[in-house]
């Protein structure tokens, strides 16, 4: 009874390596997240973010925020030369990295459980995988080359990550053999080392000679938290979810929404096109209403209630689209699910944000920063004002669902603005529309709004769809846009079942490199 999937192999061989040891989720999960650091370096890594959902049968489930905030210089004044904060270089490494505080925090969960398998056993994969080489997939060589021109002439990028500055290319074999050594202490040290230790010092000095306003304070004072998760009931299951300042709320809102109009659907087509119009209600509300957990004004659960819920879906139409666009959130990372042989599941999400995050590269630690801090804004009027010690809006929202049959499932992607669509594609396919897990993964999806550097704001959707589908949608009005099959903007899902009677289904995405294990 044990389940892993991850959008690389490795990082599902990784985790389930720990499991078939008798480990747990968590441990599985810090081992896999080590591992996919290595593996899909573009993705996530050390110097990003990272949310956790932990589930205990029987028990509701609890979180970690492990999102890094300002530093303490990156203030308006420090940017008072900038329209809006650079979303790569120095100035885009504004807030700190808190995945490694979210792995701790989560071990010592894990150590309550059982007797804890030593650090250097999580981290060996990893170290492993980095210092022998990894081998460049299609994904790594397609961000080599979207981020070329932004990076190559960044030194310590063009060092880590190209090959004699040239892009990387599929197939070939990339050594990382400095963030293994960093791994390597982290393992030995103690993962606190990345706050309060060597490591820290030499990731502030090498922040700071690059330009980035994070310093050495930044890194002493930060540890990642528990936090209460959000949580909304349908006809079918209580679903969880992350709170502020993640997009968690919208992910929750759009099964809500969707779970009282289904059965006005009687065609594939106006399914997605009810979806579709639930999203965009979702998403007038959490652009209105996420920022900094400091800045909401009033409770996130409050947008969960029955009664706001039913005022939303009052206006929908089956045949009249809501019109659009609005501001769209981009953003790459992994998402990994776990389940451990006495049922404890993981939901989790780690990342840098855009493709490398910032660029900078920590020379002495092998660390490329994420870029999170460019979701901050430099207008006094925004509820993503930057101020120092605040968190910026993440997309990031680990899904966890708890079904009243007593079935339970965690469930996630990658992909920025399409994470809460495509959570509500897999979910709705798989617990309403009678799909497998697998059909429900891989099926064709769709993104309403702007992904991957793209300026439009259209609905597009993979062209395997079916042409009386896509018709259909035109039919109503919707702005289509045909992506390919299995294209990676529509993101990197995945999900780990386990039903009542201790039987594991996993599912990966694949649009990914991915691998699930069930056993």
């Amino acid at each position: 009874m044990i389940g892993f999937t991850a959008p690389h192999s490795a990082a599902t061989e990784a985790g389930s390596e720990i499991l078939q040891q008798g480990g747990t989720a968590i441990e599985a999960m810090v081992a896999a997240a080590a591992t996919i650091a290595v593996v899909y370096p573009h993705m996530n890594g050390l110097g990003g973010d990272g949310f956790w959902l932990i589930s205990e049968p029987g028990k509701a489930p609890v979180a970690i925020d492990a999102a890094g905030c300002a530093a303490q210089n990156a203030t308006p004044e420090f940017y008072a030369e900038q329209q809006t904060i650079p979303s790569r270089g120095a100035l885009a490494a504004l807030t700190m990295a808190g995945a490694v505080s979210g792995w701790q925090k989560a071990l010592e969960i894990s150590a309550g459980w059982q007797g804890a398998i030593p650090l250097q056993s999580l981290m060996s994969n990893a170290i492993n995988h980095a210092k022998t080489g990894i081998e460049v997939t299609q994904s790594l060589e397609d961000a080599s080359r979207k981020t070329h021109p932004d990076f190559k002439a960044f030194s310590e990028f063009t060092k880590t990550f190209l090959f004699d500055g040239a892009v990387l290319k599929k197939g070939h074999t990339l050594k990382l053999a400095q963030l293994g050594n960093t791994l390597s202490q982290l393992a030995d040290s103690g993962l606190n080392d990345f706050y309060q230790g060597d490591i820290a010092q030499a990731l502030a000095h090498d922040l700071s000679a690059a330009g980035s306003p994070i310093n050495i304070e930044d890194f002493q004072s930060y540890k990642a938290k528990l936090v209460q998760p959000l949580s909304v009931d349908t006809s079918i299951a209580r679903l969880y979810n992350l709170p502020a300042p993640t997009q968690g709320l919208a992910s929750l809102m759009i099964l809500a929404l969707f779970d009282r109009v289904k059965q006005q659907a009687n065609s594939e087509a106006e399914a997605i096109h009810l979806l579709v119009e639930c999203t965009k209600r979702a998403f007038i509300v959490r652009n209105a209403t996420i920022g900094d957990a400091q800045r909401l004004k009033q409770a996130q659960q409050d947008w969960l209630k029955y009664d706001y819920l039913d005022q939303l879906v009052s206006d929908i139409s089956l045949n009249n689209p809501l019109p659009w666009p609005h501001e769209a959130k981009p953003g790459d990372t992994i998402w990994m699910g776990a389940c451990d042989n006495q049922g404890r599941m993981v939901s989790y999400i780690q990342s840098l944000y855009w493709e490398f995050g910032s660029g900078i590269v920590s020379g002495q630690t092998g660390i490329v920063w994420n870029n999170r801090g460019t979701s901050f804004s430099l207008q006094p009027d925004s509820l993503q004002y930057l101020q120092p010690g605040l968190k910026p809006f993440h997309t990031l929202n680990p899904a966890y669902a708890q079904y009243h049959n007593g079935n339970r499932m965690v469930y996630g992607t990658m992909g920025g603005e399409g994470q809460p669509q495509t959570q509500a594609a897999l979910f709705s396919r798989y617990s309403w529309l009678n799909r497998s897990l697998s059909e429900a993964v891989a099926e064709p999806r769709w993104l309403l709004g702007r992904t991957w550097g793209d300026v439009s704001h259209n609905l597009k959707i993979e062209d395997n769809l079916g042409e009386s589908v896509i018709k259909e949608l035109k039919d109503k009005g919707h702005d289509i846009a045909l992506a390919p099959a299995l294209s990676e903007m529509m993101g990197h899902a995945g999900a780990v079942h386990l039903d009542t009677k201790n039987n594991v289904t996993a599912a990966t995405d694949p649009r990914s490199d991915g691998k699930a294990i069930a056993k």
